[in-house]
């Protein structure tokens, strides 16, 4: 079975498009940034447009609010450690139309 291989490109953190969170992920991401709960709840997060579920706010260009680079310049995540499951399977199990087009990873 052929496994992805992340080349670090930050596609997947460009594209925009809800980032669902689930409710231990809330907990985890609000600890791993040093603020409650209700603080990371009012300023980071909004109901998705179909108002079923609960996602990551975004930048007005449709990146997550979390992209950014380390000190090689290359793109990185602030929440890696706790970042929600979606941005974990993907794009094994989670992807958006186009994503092969605008990711420089692959399966190996």
């Amino acid at each position: 079975m052929k496994k992805f291989v992340c080349a670090r490109c930050g596609a997947c953190c460009r594209w925009p498009g809800a980032v669902k969170l689930e409710d231990a992920e809330v907990d985890a991401i609000a600890a791993e940034l040093g603020i409650s709960v209700d603080e990371f709840l009012a300023e980071h997060t909004e109901i998705t447009p179909d108002r079923q579920h609960l996602s990551l706010k975004e930048k007005p260009n449709g990146e997550c609010e979390y992209l950014t680079v380390d000190s090689q310049g290359l793109p990185c995540c602030q929440i890696e450690k706790v970042k929600p499951r979606q941005c974990r399977i993907f794009p094994e199990k989670w992807n958006f139309p186009g994503w092969e087009k605008k990711c420089a990873g692959g399966f190996q």
